[in-house]
């Protein structure tokens, strides 16, 4: 029996916590990953990178399109995941982090203009507008995760890095907030909790992969993630070295499974079968004399055969119309030049072959596809794109100063106005954590 599995008590008073570790949790529609982490010490100007001490995973049986639909059954999941994880590490975790994409994830700008105090921009002054700016998000049935300062502006003039000291009459600032509705958020809040463990941060999945997939240069140039999962496929925007916007669809590489299950007469692990093993978004030479073996439902003699290229066409539609959804929602965002410059697919459905070349296609730019970068003498395992999520959480968990207090909440830092470059941040949150840890 594991350690986590019954409803009361932390499990075996053998099991020491350990400080000095990040435990992570992706709760997917497909899968929940569990990592426990711990952070290495880089020399200055390199990006924190993690060393895994322990791994697990399990089948996601209570989460469809992100949201928890049964909540037994997700929170057996999380803890047969982590506990797989605790005793791969040695280590009971006592709070993790959280990657999510239930709510509908949404992003919101908020401009706040307030003048300055003698002529020169202060540090009051960035707090009165932080303050004001706050206090216009909504809080009527959604919670915010992520909110941050985007951009300054000191007399109209843009671009900003840090306001303090500059002379002007009036300083702006651009609030960027994500925020997900309460209900979803609360019902996987409560699986973790009955697992025994507490939240220490929560943060969008598309977000935590993009600071396990992106380089330095590509935050602060422009670029976007696409991480595609089974339920769902979660957007997010970097810009001038952080995120800008952040959005989740409720499709992915389940309803591929699906498509194939429906179009060829056959069970839905037989279709994950054929995806995984023969699946492919572009069609070759030899596709259509190529016979792939199909178990069809109900059939009890044998086997059956189609060619390879009634696979792909049943594929490649679902993909282009994903992609396609994508691309015009950054079209409606007002993201489509700067989010477009570069595309980074990661999650497990981008394994499909050809999909880098559809998606170039569709969006009309430069794509490559992502897979876990901070991570240091890791099992093949945990390398793959699948796990990019869960991997950033621990990049984020060091990144968090960067972001404000949730309006009406007591988590969180005050803001800090300079916005570095990523290596930096990395640098500096790795120096925190150890001196909060040890």
């Amino acid at each position: 029996m594991g350690r986590r599995t019954g409803k009361t008590g932390r499990g075996q008073a053998h099991w020491p916590s350990r400080g000095g570790v990040i435990g992570a949790i992706d709760i997917g529609s497909t899968k929940i990953a569990a990592l426990i982490l711990k952070p290495l010490e880089q020399p200055d100007g390199e990006v924190a990178r993690f060393r895994v001490i322990g791994h697990g995973q399990q089948a996601s049986r209570g989460v469809r399109a992100g949201n928890v639909v049964d909540i037994a059954a997700a929170e057996a999941g999380i803890r047969a995941a982590v506990d797989q994880a605790e005793h791969m590490a040695g280590v009971l975790l006592k709070n993790v982090h959280v990657a999510l994409s239930c709510g509908a994830p949404r992003s919101q700008v908020i401009g706040v203009e307030v003048p300055s105090t003698g002529g020169e921009v202060s540090a009051a002054d960035l707090s009165r507008a932080i303050a004001i700016g706050r206090a216009r998000f909504p809080a009527s049935d959604r919670e915010v995760l992520h909110c941050m300062p985007s951009s300054f502006s000191v007399d109209g003039a843009r671009g900003i890095r840090n306001p303090v000291g500059m002379l002007g009459d009036t300083l702006g600032v651009s609030l960027h907030a994500v925020s997900v509705a309460q209900g979803p958020l609360r019902n996987l809040e409560a699986c973790v909790g009955r697992s025994h463990l507490d939240i220490a941060g929560k943060a969008v999945s598309a977000y935590a992969a993009g600071l396990a997939t992106l380089v330095a240069d590509e935050i602060e140039l422009g670029a976007t993630v696409i991480d595609m999962g089974g339920g769902t496929t979660s957007i997010a925007v970097f810009m001038d070295g952080g995120l800008v916007h952040a959005e989740v669809l409720p499709i992915g590489g389940n309803h591929v499974t699906s498509d194939i299950a429906r179009g060829l007469s056959t069970s839905l692990s037989q279709a994950e079968r054929l995806k995984t093993l023969f699946g492919s978004t572009l069609s070759g030479p030899n596709d259509a004399r190529e016979l792939i073996p199909v178990q069809q439902i109900g059939e009890d003699d044998g086997d059956g055969s189609v060619p390879r290229s009634i696979l792909t066409g049943i594929i490649q539609p679902r993909i282009e119309e994903t992609l396609e959804m994508v691309r015009d929602r950054l079209a409606e965002a007002g993201l489509s030049s700067i989010a477009a410059r570069r595309v980074v697919l990661t999650g497990g459905a981008s394994q499909l072959n050809g999909i880098r070349e559809i998606a170039s296609r569709i969006v009309s730019k430069q794509v490559r596809l992502g897979k876990p970068a901070c991570l240091a003498d890791a099992p093949d395992t945990v390398t793959g794109a699948a796990f990019s999520a869960c991997a950033g959480l621990a990049s984020w968990a060091l990144q968090r100063p960067k972001e404000l207090a949730a309006p009406g909440s007591e988590d969180g830092l005050e803001a800090i106005p300079f916005v570095p470059s990523s290596a930096a941040r990395g640098i500096v949150g790795i120096k925190r954590w150890l001196k909060e840890n040890f």
